[in-house]
C-alpha cells in the first residue's frame, strides 16, 4: 500500500531491514572467493557505528561520519588481511582476534554509553524515501552493481576467482595471490562499515 506517498507492506520491511544483510553477504563473497571466511564483521560494525554515532553527535557532519566509519573499515580489514596473508593465520583464527576485541572497542570509543544523535541526514541513510522506496534498498542495488562489475569485467575478478581456486597454480601464473588476499578482506570490512550506518535505524543503537 502507499501512504503519503510511500511504499509500506511486508516486502518493503523485507527489503529494508534485509538490506543490512545484503550488504554483508555482498562483501563477504569476496572472502569466500578466494577460500576465506571473515567472522569479525559484526565486530566490524560496531566500530564503525560507534565511530560515526560519536562523531555526529558531537556536531560531526555527517559525510565526514560516514568516510571516517569506512575508514575504519579499510584498517580492520587491512589488519585481518596482513594476518591472514603475510602471518599466514587460518582466517577463522585471524579474524576471531577482531571479533574478540571489537566490542570492547566500540566500548572504549562510546565510553561505554548509549550515544543519542538528532540529525534528519543522518537518519536519511536509513529512514529516507526516493521514488517511493526506502533508500537503503538504492544503497544495496548500487553495492551489488559494483560488485557484479568489479569480479565480472576487471582482471581482479579472475585473479579473485583464481585465488579461491588454486592459490599455488595462481601465484606461479603471476598473481600476487597476498595482495589479492588483502584486498578481498578489506571491501569484505568495509561494505560492512556501511552496513552498519544503515543498520542505525534507531539513531544511537548499535551492537556491542
Amino acid at each position: 500500500k502507499i501512504v503519503e506517498g510511500h511504499l509500506y507492506g511486508r516486502i518493503i520491511d523485507i527489503l529494508r531491514n534485509g538490506s543490512k544483510l545484503m550488504l554483508l553477504a555482498t562483501g563477504m563473497t569476496f572472502v569466500l572467493a578466494t577460500g576465506g571466511t571473515d567472522i569479525s564483521v559484526g565486530s566490524v560494525m560496531a566500530i564503525s557505528g560507534a565511530i560515526a554515532c560519536s562523531i555526529v553527535a558531537n556536531g560531526g557532519n555527517v559525510a565526514v561520519a560516514v568516510l571516517v566509519a569506512i575508514l575504519a573499515g579499510v584498517v580492520a580489514g587491512a589488519w585481518n588481511g596482513m594476518l591472514v596473508a603475510k602471518v599466514k593465520i587460518q582466517p577463522i583464527v585471524a579474524t576471531m582476534i577482531l571479533m574478540v576485541a571489537g566490542r570492547g572497542i566500540a566500548q572504549l570509543i562510546t565510553n561505554g554509553k548509549i550515544i543519542t544523535i538528532n540529525s534528519d541526514s543522518y537518519y536519511f541513510i536509513n529512514g529516507g524515501y526516493i521514488l517511493g522506496l526506502p533508500f537503503p534498498i538504492f544503497i544495496v542495488a548500487f553495492v551489488v552493481l559494483i560488485a557484479m562489475l568489479f569480479t565480472k569485467k576487471t582482471a581482479f575478478g579472475l585473479f579473485l576467482e583464481s585465488t579461491g581456486i588454486n592459490p599455488v597454480s595462481s601465484r606461479f601464473a603471476g598473481i600476487n595471490v597476498d595482495r589479492t588476499r588483502i584486498i578481498a578482506v578489506v571491501l569484505s570490512t568495509v561494505i560492512a562499515s556501511f552496513g552498519m550506518i544503515i543498520y542505525l535505524q534507531n539513531l544511537g543503537n548499535f551492537p556491542t
